[in-house]
């Protein structure tokens, strides 16, 4: 009977802005001439103003700070959980793109406050692959399919980390996830 007491609130953002579109017919080689005038013309015919909303919702789930929370629980919650949806209005149609992020869904932690831990395996395979399993299941509970994005080190300290993420995925081997490995300092 205390539901009266209790107010749901978000942790997160939110923010909305009208766009507008103004082009002109002429090329972006035109456009930097200094001979060519610029003035920029908007086509009213088609309605460039879109309405563009950006929605991030951060889990309460294993919320923490950054070295203190890390991988995944016994109920397969991931720390530091974070759903952003981008919405875009045009035209009387909506269209949304959600996009996820959280800790690596494996039994991990980075002792100390160092600026970069070495990381540590906490649990073996073996004990992961139930919580692993409950992670990405309700993740296809709600988004049906979805495209694992890896931006751990791959040979450096984390390696221990994304080589542990790899296995637990092709041990769940499930046709709705797609996995890409994305070094950041291969592209560096």
């Amino acid at each position: 009977e205390v539901d009266f007491w209790i107010i749901p609130i978000i942790q997160g953002f939110v923010q909305i802005e009208e766009l507008v579109v103004n082009y002109s017919e002429s090329s972006d080689d035109e456009k930097s001439s200094p001979e060519t005038p610029q003035e920029s013309t908007c086509v009213d015919d088609i309605h460039p103003t879109f309405l563009v909303a950006l929605i991030s919702r951060r889990s309460r789930h294993r919320a923490g700070m950054r070295y203190k929370r890390r991988g995944v629980d016994k109920n397969g919650n991931v720390a530091n959980y974070v759903e952003t949806e981008q919405l875009i209005h045009v035209h009387n149609h909506t269209l949304s793109f959600i996009q996820t992020r959280g800790s690596v869904p494996v039994f991990w932690s980075q002792v100390g406050y160092r600026y970069n831990p070495r990381p540590r395996l906490d649990k073996s395979e073996n004990e992961t692959v139930s919580c692993f399993r409950a992670h990405f299941e309700e993740q296809l509970k709600y988004y049906k399919k979805q495209v694992i994005i890896n931006l751990v080190d791959q040979t450096g300290r984390e390696k221990i980390i994304g080589d542990a993420y790899l296995k637990q995925v092709l041990l769940y081997n499930n046709a709705n996830l797609t996995y890409v490995s994305f070094d950041f300092h291969e592209h560096w």
